[in-house]
């Protein structure tokens, strides 16, 4: 009998114990706006901006008339932009008078390369992620150089709006 009683008040022990109700805890989280870099940029650039701005950010000089008349009417005329905006560039950055800088000088300096690249073509200061992604690429593939990065940014959405 002593053991059942024993048993008994050790099993109402137990389930008393066991029956406390949950603390509820509240955090105070402030909201936090996010959005992304040159997510404010809402104007797209005409087809004569688009020419013009690339031309002058790789020679440092305004496009010639006669040039920019030439690329606008094949821009026009052309049915994927996008594809015709990468020839563009592309024939723009392999041009021997267009200034792109030279590997080693990039290797010398990389985050002032990557700083000075997107006030350069995006008007804005790179984020950390930016910075670190691109040093990596640098760093770790040999087979991205400045012209690179330079048309990869160029053909970019970002690059197309103010």
């Amino acid at each position: 009998m002593k053991t059942l009683l024993k048993l008994f008040s050790l099993f109402f022990i137990l389930a008393g114990s066991s029956c406390t109700k949950e603390k509820k805890y509240q955090y105070e989280v402030e909201d936090v706006a996010v959005q992304q870099d040159g997510a404010e940029k809402t104007k797209q650039k005409s087809t004569t901006e688009f020419i013009s701005i690339s031309y002058a950010d790789l020679f440092g000089t305004n496009i010639p008339q006669s040039k920019l008349v030439n690329l606008s009417v094949v821009y026009s005329s052309f049915g994927d932009l996008k594809v015709i905006e990468q020839k563009i560039i592309s024939n723009f950055i392999n041009d021997t008078n267009a200034i792109v800088p030279a590997l080693p000088s990039v290797n010398g300096d990389t985050a002032l390369f990557i700083v000075n690249t997107y006030k350069k073509f995006y008007n804005r200061q790179p984020n950390e992620f930016e910075k670190h992604f691109w040093k990596e690429q640098i760093r770790t593939n040999s087979n991205v150089h400045p012209s690179t990065i330079y048309f990869a940014m160029m053909t970019s959405d970002e690059y197309r709006f103010f």
